[in-house]
Parts: structure tokens; C-alpha cells; sequence
């Protein structure tokens, strides 16, 4: 009796720590899908030639939007503004990267 209850208690646990952790790869895989788009929108809006590639884009974007969407969930704020700091923070870290990356003169 007491290994059943034991083996119940585990496996119940189990479920509750694998349906946390389900969620939790499913809302990072958000985060990362969404920054794909942000790092587009935020290179738009940016002003001027920025000198920062295709990954580095997608990577800023990625960045700013699980930057954004921690920041998002730090101040309780709704999608919409939540989605306006992600791209603003994408933003922030294209024009980073751009202002130190070296071109080469010739």
C-alpha cells in the first residue's frame, strides 16, 4: 500500500512539473517566433542605413522580444505594450550592434 501511494504521489508530480515545463518551451517558442517579426519591424524603424545583417536582425529581435515580453510581465502590462517594448528594445539593440560594427575602407 504504501509503494502505490508513493508511485501516485510521483507520478502526479510529474505531470504537474511537465505540464510547467510544457508551457514554458511553448511560451519561449512565442517569444522566439514573434521576435522574427519584431526585429523586421524594429530595423523599420529605425531611421537610416544600418549596417547590421540578416542574423544579427533576427537575433535583435529575438532579444528584444524576450526582453520585451520580461519586462511585459514585470509591469503587468497588456499585449499591445508589451509588443511596443519589444520592438523598442529590438530597436535599441540593432542600432547598438550597428554603431559597433567596423566597416572596411578601401
Amino acid at each position: 500500500m504504501g509503494i502505490v501511494l508513493i508511485l501516485l504521489l510521483a507520478v502526479i508530480v510529474l505531470f504537474l512539473v511537465g505540464g510547467f515545463v510544457i508551457g514554458f518551451v511553448l511560451e519561449l517558442l512565442w517569444l522566439v517566433l514573434a521576435g522574427l517579426v519584431i526585429g523586421a519591424l524594429a530595423r523599420l524603424v529605425l531611421p537610416g542605413e544600418q549596417t547590421t545583417g540578416v542574423l544579427g536582425t533576427i537575433l535583435a529581435g529575438i532579444g528584444g522580444s524576450l526582453l520585451g515580453g520580461i519586462f511585459g510581465d514585470v509591469l503587468d502590462a497588456g499585449w499591445f505594450v508589451t509588443f511596443l517594448i519589444a520592438v523598442a528594445v529590438a530597436a535599441g539593440l540593432i542600432a547598438l550592434l550597428s554603431s559597433t560594427r567596423r566597416t572596411a575602407t578601401i
